[in-house]
């Protein structure tokens, strides 16, 4: 029986046989012996998450441009699939043309979630490559990661072969044409690594040996390799106008958790939340201009027939043309018959003549992100919302007839106390108050909802402990007390995952015994509840002999050589130290469209924000 009889067997013993057969529209389809380098854009979770990333359909169209290149897909199986691949034998494969991974030139992973990580050794041994680096051989394909979770790549360090940091678009097409140079002029694979190990954004983890302190912090950085750099720098684009993006994406098969047309309107961020790594690791802001963002928008809705459209970005509404932009593509989208989402909204009154436009008389939930339950913790973490901000949008919400309002916070906040959970549970309580007040009837819900607070590399709260599994269950039941007020519903994620996602995402390479661990007991979907298995991680814990506080609820000191600091992310650790220093003062720091807060990345490129609203 061959590879495709067996699949058709396998699928019609599956829950959605469509994660698995590819053929959807606006898919790209060439001869594999027609092309010089095969890449396997590798998500580590199931279809429907991961073709709800738009950085995978950016990548894809980028490379399959090339002619010499094939990009094609593969997604973490469901756990029934994957039953069934072990018991036949099945080997891993790509979507396009059902190629077993193994047989690639590339496989590369993106690293969204900290918790996604033993998905990836449970791929690559579903493909048959050896899991750790120097177990494998010339045959088999280069393991590649890039993402946000790549600006730490200790804990895979063994794993992965190459990192790619920063911007991708134009850094992982020029490595696989080096590739392809280096394969035409019969070079091993480990002399191409030596080639690439001093292009920018190029971090290559066995050309660098790390020498432990007696306190099992970090001393150095020893070379294993001459050539490589001191400090890899992130790979920065600095004009993404000039960066191609898809306006024919592929459209998936069934139902994603975002099944829409996305547009990139700009990258990065001005506002420098101290919590937020995207707000860091991707400035300066860099925009699409109008004209070519509305371009952008017909075309993919022309291509793909969805009948939403959804803007891209970290903070919607501080695009510099947002009113013009978004008159425009609701007049677009209304004769189109296309429904238009704007994700994080800054809730002035345009916007709320925006969302009147566009919803009309269908008020969905309305959703503030107010992160803390106090102004002074506000100021810890340069959030730069008032309580007046807050009350003044839910008066004018209310108004136009919203009747569910989603409130956000995180718990575990640096120097946060009990008086700031009891400030979660009063803005709740005044924003049932304030509907009642209205004069309004009918059923009003607030729903509250709470994460918590993992420090993140690259951050002003990099250094700081956090609370550990126990401190968050004890708060998450006080709130629980505190929030049963009429009309107030309350959701909060599970304590034990946060705890984990910290000692990734702030962990070392000797984090690889833990997820090998972890993974010969089976765990994978971690970022899935239902797949989450505590009980397993605990005993991965305690095999490895990893010591859970070192990583999370141990504070660094500024002194300290950080696993990530191999990594320059083109933000200065000075401008991220007096960050965190002014936090401790409760002193905010101003967004950088109306100054420049000195951040640093004006050394690598011309961050065109600051003081433009001066």
């Amino acid at each position: 029986m061959n590879q495709n009889e067996k699949l058709n067997n396998l699928l019609k013993r599956v829950e959605k046989p469509a994660r698995y057969i590819g053929s959807e529209t606006n898919i790209v389809m060439k001869n594999p012996e027609k092309v010089k380098a095969r890449f396997a854009f590798a998500f580590p979770d199931l279809y429907e998450i991961g073709m709800s990333y738009m950085g995978l359909q950016i990548l894809y169209h980028i490379l399959n441009r090339e002619n010499d290149i094939y990009c094609e897909r593969v997604f973490a199986p469901a756990p029934d699939m994957e039953s069934l691949m072990r018991e036949e034998q099945m080997p891993l494969f790509t979507l396009e043309t059902k190629t077993p991974i193994k047989d690639m030139d590339f496989l590369g992973f993106t690293l969204q979630y900290e918790m996604s990580f033993t998905s990836i050794l449970d791929m690559l041994e579903l493909a048959g490559i050896p899991l750790k680096s120097t177990d494998r051989s010339e045959v088999d394909p280069i393991i590649i990661a890039g993402g946000p979770c790549a600006f730490n790549p200790e804990p895979l360090a063994e794993f992965i072969d190459v990192f790619l940091i920063g911007d991708g678009e134009e850094s992982l097409p020029k490595l696989i044409k080096r590739y392809i140079n280096a394969k035409d002029r019969g070079v091993s694979k480990a002399d191409f690594l030596k080639e690439i190990a001093d292009d920018e954004g190029v971090y290559i983890p066995s050309f660098y040996r790390v020498i432990y302190h007696e306190d099992g912090t970090i001393k150095a950085y020893e070379k294993a390799f001459e050539g490589a750099p001191d400090r890899v720098k992130r790979c920065i684009i600095d004009d993404i106008e000039k960066i191609d993006f898809p306006t024919e994406p592929i459209v998936p098969l069934i139902e994603t958790v975002h099944d829409r047309s996305v547009i990139e309107t700009f990258r990065g961020c001005t506002r420098g939340c101290r919590f937020c790594q995207a707000g860091m690791i991707y400035r300066p802001v860099r925009e699409r201009s109008k004209g070519r963002i509305m371009d952008l928008a017909r075309k993919q809705l022309e291509s793909t027939g969805h009948e939403e459209l959804s803007l891209l970005s970290l903070s919607t509404s501080d695009y510099s043309e947002f009113e013009s932009l978004a008159v425009d593509l609701m007049k677009e989208c209304k004769g189109q018959n296309v429904s238009l989402s704007l994700p994080s909204l800054r809730l002035d009154t345009f916007s709320f003549k925006v969302l009147e436009e566009i919803q009309g008389y269908k008020k969905s939930g309305l959703t503030f992100a107010p992160e803390a339950g106090s102004q002074r913790l506000r100021d810890v973490i340069n959030k730069g919302i008032t309580e007046t901000d807050i009350y003044d949008a839910v008066e004018q919400a209310i108004e136009l007839g919203w009747k569910h309002i989603k409130l956000y916070f995180m718990i575990g906040l640096p120097t946060e106390t009990y008086e700031d959970l009891d400030g979660i549970a009063e803005i709740a309580r005044k924003i049932i108050a304030i509907y009642r007040q209205s004069g309004r009837t009918g059923r009003f819900n607030v729903t509250v909802s709470v994460s918590n607070f993992v420090p993140k590399a690259h951050t002003p709260f990099q250094w700081v402990r956090q609370d550990s599994t126990e401190e968050f269950t004890k708060k998450h039941n006080y709130l629980h007390e505190k929030l049963k007020i009429k009309g107030v519903t309350f959701n909060y994620h599970d304590d034990a995952v946060s705890t984990y996602e910290a000692i990734f995402a702030r962990g070392d390479r000797r984090l690889s015994a833990l997820l090998l661990e972890a993974h010969k007991l089976g765990c994978r979907l971690d970022g899935w509840s239902e797949h989450f298995d505590l009980e397993k991680w605990n005993t991965a814990i305690m095999q490895s002999g990893t010591d859970v506080g070192f990583y999370t609820t141990r504070e660094r000191n500024y002194n300290e050589l950080l696993p990530w600091d191999i990594i320059d992310s083109s933000i200065t650790k000075k401008f991220l130290q007096s960050e965190a220093e002014k936090a401790m003062k409760e002193v905010t720091t101003k967004d950088c469209r109306y100054g420049c807060s000195g951040c640093g990345i004006n050394r690598r490129v011309n961050c065109k924000m600051g003081g433009i609203y001066e």
